[in-house]
C-alpha cells in the first residue's frame, strides 16, 4: 500500500533550509511544514509566498491581528478558492518576482523547494528578528518579508483580497519601528 502523502524530500533546492533551527521558532516551523503539506496537496512545483501566507494566517495570532479582523474572513475565502483550484494557473510556473535567478526542479514537479521570492521573505525574516534582537523570527517578521516585494504572489492574495499590502508594512512598521531600508533593494520594481 502506497501512502497517500508523498515523501517530501530531505532537502531543498539551492541550500535553502527556511526550517531548520537557525532563527525560526517553533510557531514558524509550524508555518513552513503548513506551507510544504499545502505544496505537495496542491501539487505545486515549490513553497512560494502565497503558501506561506495561508499557513501563517491560519497559524499566527498576531498576524491575524496586524491584517484585520474585517478583511480577515475574506482573504481566507481568496486563500481557499486557491487552494481548491482558482489558482491552478500558478501550478504552471514558478514565482519568480525578477530579483532573484528563479530555483527549479529538473521534473517541474512539486518537490518541496523554495520559491526564490519565498526564500528571500523568511530570510529577511531571519534578519528582521536579529536587529529587534531576538533569537527567533516571529510570524510578524514573516509577514513583513512577504509584503516586502510588490510583485509576489502573496501581494497579490492580498491586494485581490482587497487588503492593502503596503497598508500591512506600514501597521508592522508603526508596532515595532523596525522599517529595514535595504527591503526595496530585495524587491523588484514594477
Amino acid at each position: 500500500m502506497q501512502p497517500r502523502i508523498p515523501r517530501q524530500p530531505a532537502q531543498d533546492q539551492g541550500g535553502i533550509h527556511a526550517d531548520d533551527d537557525a532563527g525560526l521558532g517553533a510557531e514558524l516551523a509550524a508555518v513552513v511544514a503548513g506551507a510544504r503539506r499545502r505544496v505537495v496537496r496542491d501539487g505545486d512545483r515549490q513553497v512560494d509566498t502565497a503558501h506561506l501566507l495561508h499557513s501563517l494566517i491560519e497559524n499566527d495570532p498576531e498576524v491575524r491581528g496586524v491584517i484585520g479582523d474585517a478583511q480577515l474572513a475574506r482573504l481566507l475565502g481568496y486563500l481557499v478558492q486557491r487552494s481548491i483550484g482558482y489558482g491552478l494557473r500558478w501550478q504552471s510556473g514558478v514565482e519568480d518576482s525578477g530579483a532573484l535567478p528563479a530555483l527549479t526542479s529538473p521534473e517541474g514537479k512539486g518537490d518541496g523547494g523554495w520559491s526564490p521570492v519565498a526564500a528571500a521573505a523568511v530570510e529577511y525574516a531571519r534578519s528582521r528578528a536579529r536587529r529587534r534582537g531576538a533569537a527567533r523570527a516571529h510570524g510578524v517578521d514573516l509577514l513583513a518579508g512577504l509584503v516586502g516585494d510588490p510583485q509576489s504572489r502573496a501581494v497579490e492574495v492580498l491586494e485581490r483580497a482587497g487588503v492593502a499590502a503596503r497598508e500591512v508594512a506600514v501597521r508592522i512598521d508603526g508596532d515595532d519601528g523596525l522599517r529595514d531600508p535595504g527591503l526595496e533593494n530585495r524587491t523588484s520594481s514594477r
